[in-house]
């Protein structure tokens, strides 16, 4: 089976940088989009579409497959040598994946916003003390 492959366009970039705005590591970013424009890949694919190298997808794989977002399979080498192929793909949709790093970033926010609350009344009472 021969797959025509994806290569990543400015739109892709666009998201791509804003995802790493949102803390998201840009090698996750990277494959993450690919993946989700490819629907399914091998990691050379990736690799060359998404301009990364192995260990960076490697590592991309391994924290996708972490939060769920990747899932994978095996398909055996056509001349049956070698390890099996490892085929990847999402696990869920990207708005899935999105509204989960908005929902990551709302609980931050509200996490900063709680820790500003309480500084800020350590301090009103220390100065109220010292007037």
């Amino acid at each position: 089976m021969e797959r025509k492959a994806y290569m990543l366009n400015e739109k892709d970039e666009k998201a791509i940088q804003l995802l790493v705005e949102l803390g998201v590591p840009r090698n996750v970013a990277r494959t993450l989009l690919y993946i989700s424009r490819a629907v399914e890949c091998h990691s050379a694919e990736i690799e060359h579409g998404a301009e990364l190298r192995q260990p960076e997808v490697s590592i991309a794989i391994k924290k996708m497959k972490e939060r769920g977002w990747v899932e994978e399979h095996h398909v055996k080498r056509k001349k049956g040598k070698g390890r099996p192929i490892h085929i990847y793909k999402l696990s869920k949709p990207l708005t899935e994946i999105v509204e989960e790093i908005k929902r990551d970033k709302m609980k931050e926010m509200k996490e900063i916003e709680k820790n500003i609350s309480k500084l800020e009344k350590i301090l009103s009472e220390k100065i109220g003390r010292m007037s």
